[in-house]
C-alpha cells in the first residue's frame, strides 16, 4: 500500500474553517458550555495547523506543540467545569453574563 498525502493547503483551509466556526461560537453564544466548546474547537484548529506544518517540514515541533495544546485544553476543562458548577449552583442558569457577579 502506498501512503496518500493530503496537500497542506487543504489541511490549513480546514483548520481555518474550524477556527472560524469556533470564533463565531465564542462571539455569538452566551451559554458557558457552548463557549467552552467553541474554545476547544479553536484550540483543535490550531493544533491541526501545527501538525500539518510539522508534517510538511518533517519536524516533530508540530506534534510537541499539539501536546502542549492538549495540556492547555485539559486545564481549561478543569477550570471550566468548576465555573459551570458554581454558575449553576448560585444562579440556576449558565449565562456568561452571570459570571460577572461572581467574586473571588
Amino acid at each position: 500500500m502506498t501512503a496518500v498525502s493530503v496537500p497542506i493547503e487543504h489541511v490549513l483551509v480546514l483548520a481555518a474553517a474550524l477556527f472560524t466556526i469556533g470564533l463565531v461560537g465564542v462571539l455569538v453564544r452566551r451559554n458557558v458550555i457552548f463557549l467552552l466548546m467553541s474554545l476547544e474547537i479553536m484550540m483543535n484548529a490550531c493544533g491541526l495547523a501545527f501538525i500539518a506544518a510539522g508534517a510538511r517540514w518533517a519536524e516533530a515541533d508540530g506534534q510537541i506543540m499539539y501536546m502542549l495544546i492538549l495540556a492547555l485544553a485539559a486545564a481549561e476543562v478543569a477550570v471550566g467545569l468548576g465555573l459551570v458548577l458554581q454558575l449553576q449552583r448560585r444562579f440556576n442558569n449558565l449565562d456568561i453574563d452571570a459570571a460577572s457577579e461572581l467574586a473571588g
